[in-house]
Order: C-alpha cells, then sequence, then structure tokens
C-alpha cells in the first residue's frame, strides 16, 4: 500500500523525476510524458464518470458503465506503474507491477458485449450526443495519444506489450462505451461528409 504523507518534496524543482527504482530523468523524458499521459486520460475518464452519475438516475446499463470504468481507472495506475519502471529494472525477489494478458481480454470481453447490442456505423461518429458521451470521445483521443507516447518510447527502449495492447484496446472500449451511454447510439451524432460547405 502506498502512503503519502507529504505532497511536495522539492525533488523535481530542478526539472527532474524519480522513475519507479530511483532514477532520475528529465520531466520531458518519453517515459515520463507515456505515464504523464495515461494519467491525464485517467483523469478525463473521472469526468466522464461524474457525467454518467449525474445522469444515471436508476438506468443499468450507465450503472454498468461506470463500473467498467471503475475498472479502467485501476488499470490505468497499473499502467503507469509499469511505464515507470523500465523493463529489467526489478529488483531481486520484487517484481515491478506489469500489465497482464487478462487486462486486455477483459476489455476485449466489455468491447464485444456492449458492441453486440449497437447497431453498424454507416458514417464516423463526431464526439457529443451527451455530456458523457463526449468525456469519452476526450479520454479516447487521450488514450490514442498516450498510446502515440508509448510506441514512441518502445522503439528505443523496451515496454511490455501487454501495456501496448492495453492502450489500443482502451481507446476501442471508451469509443464503444460512448455509443452505449449515446442510448446504444441512438444519440450519436454522424459526420456528414461536405456538409457545412
Amino acid at each position: 500500500m502506498v502512503t503519502l504523507t507529504r505532497i511536495y518534496t522539492r525533488g523535481g524543482d530542478a526539472g527532474e523525476t524519480s522513475l519507479g527504482r530511483g532514477e532520475r530523468v528529465p520531466k520531458h523524458d518519453v517515459r515520463v510524458e507515456a505515464y504523464g499521459t495515461t494519467d491525464e486520460a485517467n483523469s478525463v475518464i473521472g469526468l466522464a464518470r461524474v457525467a454518467i452519475a449525474r445522469a444515471a438516475a436508476g438506468d443499468p446499463r450507465l450503472a454498468e458503465a461506470d463500473a467498467m470504468l471503475g475498472r479502467i481507472q485501476n488499470d490505468l495506475f497499473d499502467l503507469g506503474a509499469d511505464l515507470c519502471t523500465p523493463e529489467g529494472e526489478e529488483r531481486r525477489g520484487e517484481g515491478a507491477l506489469r500489465m497482464v494478458a487478462s487486462q486486455v481480454e477483459r476489455l476485449e470481453r466489455e468491447i464485444d458485449a456492449m458492441n453486440a447490442e449497437l447497431q453498424p456505423l454507416k458514417s464516423f461518429i463526431l464526439p457529443g450526443g451527451s455530456e458523457a458521451a463526449a468525456w469519452l470521445h476526450l479520454a479516447r483521443t487521450v488514450a490514442r495519444r498516450a498510446e502515440r507516447c508509448m510506441t514512441r518510447l518502445a522503439a528505443d527502449q523496451p515496454v511490455n506489450p501487454e501495456a501496448i495492447k492495453y492502450i489500443n484496446r482502451l481507446s476501442d472500449h471508451l469509443f464503444v462505451l460512448a455509443r452505449r451511454v449515446n442510448d446504444n447510439g441512438a444519440n450519436d451524432v454522424l459526420w456528414v461528409p461536405g456538409g457545412s460547405r
């Protein structure tokens, strides 16, 4: 369990931060950018959950969406822990927290279950329809940015493949979930190519 007794340490005042095992790196390091962007996605998901809670009013579909997002928020902290400890830096007898295949598989099962109740798309979707869906679309785009950061990191350093799979699946999950909270797609806002000309 983590115990935080002091919030500021002054350790980052010179533009550096510590990774999971204490190594100091610049705050603009691509690894820090990767786990910082997953934290940003987590924050946007928190806003989506607030919007869902306001709209829920006993809707079991929205309660289910909130439960899924709660698990995802916890997973994103796991993902941040994975990313902040470079592969191979585990201490003897201590394993770093790593993303595992079962987390990716859970997202896939949830995507398949939600998608089975949706009508096939005949156009791309514009973010909106409901406040919760708009926040989920924003979270989706932040997750895609986190994925770009992670693949940039993986081009130079080893990154857990399950971590990259998870963030890739997450953006798909958030897209489908946005449709689900938009009354199973009935309130989706469809793109009309050239419609504003």
